[in-house]
């Protein structure tokens, strides 16, 4: 039994309005004046064109990486390597588009997308396999992962194939021209990824909701023992629901490669996988959620620096207030669903 819509509604209202009043606490407490610190974070994020367009570049990922754990999750399969699935994406696209390098952005771009779907979805189907030929528990399974492929990767631009030659940091020489994905306006930082982002959106709503794969995630996230008694294979289920979890998250990884920072390296890709958990959580596990999630969050990050500015808040505070967003939202769930046991007991 779920929440009714009026009542999810007014809960999620009242957490809205609570996160306000305590981060004008703490603005307050930072020395700045909450109306004049919320108006510079909103006209940094939403203030013109240009800003709309690089928060809209800042949720890219963010929507990426909050399908990928809205699909496992929803199983209740705990997926929390979606920050080594950008990795591995990211990885697998730079190694097959580097291979055809001078070729057409025809042939370029689908096989960058291609190799971040395939190298995604290749990680987390390890531990997929780790899970239901082993019995590793995923959640340490993905969580061990990360670091593999960060260091991995940390490998191969210290001193690998991969290093630009001369560079200070580790990082790759700048990709082909013709593998970057292209701009949808002049004089904006906003990418043809983002679109990417909201058909991948459309297509998880349309797998959960009108697929038979959609039917057997959601009946195993209310007891998966029983989809197994009804004769289920729940192994398959688990190794597929990872394998569509990696692939999306590894689209985060090209989008922030290709489409911003034109450049392999560790620094450009990381922390988008545990971001985008929060995201879910926020979306509710729905795709709808976690694009409003995401540009939520993408814009409190584009709005942080005029914000810093104009009033002297640190931008580092953003991390805070996406925490205590987490937190109320949470507590305005929680209380619905309480509210609704009680009844139900009644």
């Amino acid at each position: 039994m779920e929440p009714r819509p009026t009542a999810r509604i007014v809960a999620l209202a009242l957490a809205a309005i609570a996160a306000v009043l305590v981060c004008s606490l703490l603005f307050a407490a930072a020395g700045a004046s909450p109306g004049a610190a919320f108006t510079a974070l909103l006209k940094g994020s939403f203030g013109s064109l240009r800003a709309a367009g690089e928060t809209l570049v800042k949720a890219t990922p963010l929507i990426f990486t909050g399908l990928a754990a809205c699909v496992a999750f929803r199983a209740r399969i705990w997926n929390i390597g979606a920050e080594g699935q950008v990795f591995a994406g990211a990885m697998f696209a730079y190694w097959a588009q580097h291979n055809l390098t001078g070729f057409s952005p025809f042939i370029q771009i689908p096989v960058v997308i291609a190799g971040g779907i395939v190298g995604g979805a290749l990680y987390a189907g390890l531990a997929g396999v780790l899970k239901t030929r082993f019995s590793v528990d995923e959640v340490i399974s993905t969580v061990m992962l990360n670091y593999i492929i960060v260091y991995v990767l940390s490998l191969l631009l210290l001193r690998g194939p991969w290093s630009e030659a001369g560079a200070f940091f580790e990082q790759t020489p700048k990709v082909d021209p013709g593998s970057v994905l292209p701009l949808l306006f002049s004089g904006s930082r906003l990418h043809s990824g983002f679109l990417l982002a909201i058909v991948a959106a459309g297509l998880v709503h349309m797998l959960l909701t009108r697929t038979p794969l959609g039917y057997e995630i959601k009946a195993a996230g209310s007891n998966m023992r029983a989809l197994d008694v009804q004769g289920t294979n729940t192994r398959r289920l688990v190794i597929v629901v990872l394998l569509v979890s990696g692939a999306l998250a590894g689209l985060a990884g090209i989008t922030e490669v290709y489409g911003v920072h034109y450049r392999l390296k560790a620094g450009v890709i990381a922390g988008y996988g545990y971001s985008g958990i929060i995201v879910a959580i926020l979306g509710q596990l729905h795709p709808l959620g976690v694009v409003v999630a995401s540009v939520l969050f993408g814009a409190l990050l584009n709005g942080a620096t005029l914000m810093q500015i104009k009033t002297g808040v640190p931008s580092a505070l953003i991390y805070a207030i996406q925490a205590i967003l987490l937190l109320f939202f949470l507590a305005g769930w929680a209380a619905c669903n309480f509210r609704l046991r009680r009844v139900g007991r009644a």
